[in-house]
């Protein structure tokens, strides 16, 4: 399996590389204070700022793979520049390359109408609006998709959606003006992979209610964050239907394939991060008359943050590869197995570094908290550890005939 990248994706990684050193680093604590000192929920002038130098650079909407609406680049190729952008929480939103947009902005360019993706793609990839993805259902055990319970019912040209969602990230987002909402049209339907579907619902629509912003192990993630949404009698034109009744399942596997990629790739790039942070600390706090470098123990933690991350990178690099070669349903076992493997990598590495700080790792002067609070919680995002690893347990089996 050849990893080794084109002339066009080396040079896009320079310059992405560049830029980063440039603009995203050094601006990292200043748009933390812009945060801090105004309305939290309201976008920084410094993100408005960045995103018209990586309009003006060419490093804009790197994703989405087989559209020239995008990068042009496979899910193989956009996996380094993914892992780049992930060393920094300013970055993928800079270039337009944040989640849920990403996902979302896929779903439009695959399964809408061209009169949807002329409303709602377009602007989306402009970076004038955001966007969120209303699934989890705090009702349920939103693990398995088919519980989901709200309801989109059809009354005549138009479509009637009720339901409680939590989790939606995006939506406290005072930019977002989309949501991709899944319910049942059909909750009879003998297979209970059909009987979800998935429609557009713009955000001011009579009958949204943002109800609360939910913070992660205590962190809002401000101006962005994840909220929880009320749907009481939300009507809109049944065109707002993405692909057809049914199809809802269908959509939303197609959608978290390429994220989980998009997911793994950024969380290697926090774990590179994390690791250079440790080795920068260990040189310089001495403990016990020499520094902590010098301790067997370190040195051990580094060595096995370096293979971990080294494992988990090739892992995905190889889910890419079969994605763009074979089709992400020939890759299912591989998604799940990124999934599984790369969370709870970031989750070992940030726990190390954490250690290596002292007591200034649970500060926030290192963004070693926040980190382990994103690790953590992405154990969870678009599925659970115990999913994913039930799926890789029975594809498995699958390939051993029965005694």
């Amino acid at each position: 399996m050849d990893f080794e990248y084109s002339a066009k994706v080396k040079g896009i990684e320079k310059k992405l590389r560049g830029f980063m050193e440039e603009f995203i680093y050094p601006n990292e604590a200043r748009h933390a204070e812009q945060i801090a000192a105004g309305d939290r929920w309201q976008p920084t002038s410094l993100l408005d700022e960045l995103k018209e130098r990586a309009k003006a650079t060419g490093l804009w909407n790197l994703f989405l793979p087989d559209s020239n609406r995008g990068g042009g680049l496979t899910n193989l190729e956009y996996a380094p520049l993914c892992e780049i952008m992930g060393r920094s929480p300013l970055a993928p939103e800079a270039f337009n390359c944040s989640a849920p947009d990403t996902g979302n902005m896929e779903v439009l360019e695959r399964y809408g109408t061209e009169a949807q993706k002329q409303e709602w793609l377009q602007p989306l990839l402009e970076g004038r609006i955001r966007s969120c993805f209303a699934m989890t259902e705090p009702a349920v055990a939103s693990s398995d998709a088919t519980n989901i319970s709200s309801t989109i019912r059809r009354d005549g040209d138009h479509y009637v959606i009720n339901g409680r969602k939590w989790w939606t990230t995006g939506a406290p987002d005072r930019r977002c003006k989309i949501i991709l909402f899944m319910g049942k049209t059909d909750p009879g339907h003998p297979d209970r992979h059909r009987q979800q579907s998935m429609i557009l619902v713009p955000m001011d629509t009579s009958g949204v209610t943002l109800l609360r912003r939910l913070p992660v192990f205590g962190y809002d993630d401000a101006p962005n964050g994840t909220g929880e949404l009320l749907f009481e009698d939300v009507r809109v034109p049944a065109t707002n239907l993405l692909l057809g009744e049914g199809r809802g399942f269908e959509i939303a596997q197609g959608r978290l394939g390429p994220g989980r990629v998009h997911h793994c790739m950024r969380a290697i790039g926090q774990a590179e991060r994390t690791l250079e942070k440790t080795c920068a600390r260990v040189k310089t706090r001495v403990t016990f008359g020499k520094p902590i470098a010098e301790q067997t123990v370190t040195l051990e933690r580094i060595a096995e943050a370096r293979i971990l991350i080294d494992q988990a990178r090739l892992l995905v690099l190889k889910t890419a590869s079969v994605m763009d070669v074979a089709g992400n349903r020939a890759a299912r076992a591989e998604i799940a197995m990124i999934k599984v493997a790369v969370p709870n990598m970031l989750c070992r590495v940030v726990d190390m570094a954490i250690q290596a700080h002292g007591a200034a790792g649970v500060s926030d002067d290192f963004g070693l908290a926040k980190a382990y609070a994103e690790a953590r919680a992405l154990r969870i995002v678009d599925g659970p550890d115990e999913v994913h690893r039930n799926q890789i347990g029975r594809l498995e089996l699958e390939k051993t005939s029965s005694a």
